[in-house]
């Protein structure tokens, strides 16, 4: 009896988060590692972090490594300015795979066009909501990643169909249209081209809503980030495709870094200002689209690689849990989280460390790592029991 104690201990250790064979598993564990991310942020894991990093002179060399974790303030990239095009982009990426299987089995066009047209509603409806949440009431507001989502997700649809460098020169034409908006598109006192507030996007943003994001986002960032989709499913049609996979990695690596490479010779045009397209997150320039989408194409290629070819799984299901719930942990993070979960946990977890007299700093670190395992917690159980919220 005690004999087969290791055995089966070893083989419950091989059977642990195992994934399904017929999935991309680096695409989940991409999925997964963007939304552990997210949520990190909705626990509050960075903001705790930056205070406890603070409040210690000695610490201080670690903050420009907390800082990759908030949005640069406007002209610069930073860590955390790549989550959302890397949502984009997996989506897209995903797309070729879940549309294909719909293609196979029968489905028409017209059928499955239906399907993504529900679904992009069923986004854009869910996007605006949240603003009416953040807001406690009513509003109408177009900046949430959801509500961007409904767009590129339909645009990238509806050319899947065409050949790869045709998606791929249309991708280019949505940066090019927008790129030119800006420049060209002067109305006062939204006549400068990449000045916060004061630009096109601006301008669309007062025609569309009547009113300014706070953060200087704008709504017409689902055209350019539009290619950050449509470059996802060409990377899922390479994958897909009949290459093998050393190939496949090679060309998703080459293309990545071109675009990466690209993207900051842009922002530096040769040190002339009048040849600068400066790399702003807030408003998707051009070349922020471009070495955004660069370093999604390398992060996939290096996951590719790692798992699907090297077969490094071990780690993978950490993450791979939470990428097959994304949406679901995703409107966890933009509801509850913030207030009710995180407030809640620190009753209990305040209540523990404040009796050993943990420092404040300390405690706000520790319980954004109890409510992030708690949530870590709740997608493995909704994996063991195969629930996945889709839409």
């Amino acid at each position: 009896m005690f004999d087969e104690m290791p055995a089966k201990a070893e083989e419950a250790k091989k059977n642990f988060l195992k994934i399904p064979s017929e999935r991309l598993l680096s695409l989940d564990v991409f999925r997964g590692m963007v939304m552990v991310a997210l949520l990190a942020e909705g626990t509050e894991v960075y903001g705790s972090l930056r205070t406890l990093v603070k409040g210690h002179k000695g610490a201080g060399f670690l903050m420009p490594v907390i800082q990759q974790f908030f949005h640069h303030p406007w002209n610069g990239l930073r860590l955390w300015d790549l989550v959302q095009p890397a949502f984009m982009f997996i989506v897209g990426v995903a797309m070729v795979f879940s549309i294909n299987k719909r293609w196979e089995r029968g489905d028409t066009w017209a059928k499955t066009f239906g399907h993504i047209a529900r679904r992009c509603l069923i986004l854009f409806l869910l996007g605006t909501g949240l603003h009416c949440v953040y807001n406690g009431k009513i509003v109408w507001e177009l900046w949430n990643v959801l509500t961007q989502l409904s767009v590129t997700v339909m645009i990238t649809f509806l050319i899947m169909r065409l050949p790869r460098k045709v998606q791929f020169f249309i991708s280019v034409g949505l940066i090019l249209v927008s790129d030119l908006s800006y420049r060209f598109i002067h109305i006062p006192p939204y006549d400068q081209t990449f000045v916060a507030d004061k630009n096109f996007g601006s301008w669309m943003d007062m025609v569309l809503m009547g009113k300014l994001s706070k953060g200087h986002w704008v709504a017409v960032n689902c055209i350019t980030t539009s290619a950050h989709t449509i470059w996802g499913s060409l990377a899922g049609q390479t994958i897909r495709g009949e290459w093998i996979q050393k190939r496949k990695a090679a060309v998703l690596a080459a293309a990545g870094l071109m675009a990466v490479l690209l993207g900051y010779i842009m922002d530096w045009g040769f040190g002339v200002e009048a040849l600068r397209t400066p790399i702003i997150k807030r408003i998707c320039t051009s070349s922020f689209v471009i070495v955004s989408g660069g370093w999604c194409l390398l992060a996939l290629a290096l996951l590719f690689w790692l798992i699907e070819m090297k077969g490094w799984k071990r780690w993978a299901g950490f993450f791979a849990v939470v990428g097959m719930n994304s949406i679901l942990i995703y409107l966890i993070k933009e509801t509850i989280t913030p207030g009710w979960l995180n407030g809640t946990v620190a009753i209990f977890v305040h209540g523990f460390l404040g009796a050993l007299h943990i420092s404040e700093p300390w405690m706000k670190v520790a319980n954004a790592f109890v409510v992030l395992g708690l949530l870590w917690a709740l997608c493995y159980f909704l994996y063991k029991r195969k629930i996945f919220i889709r839409i």
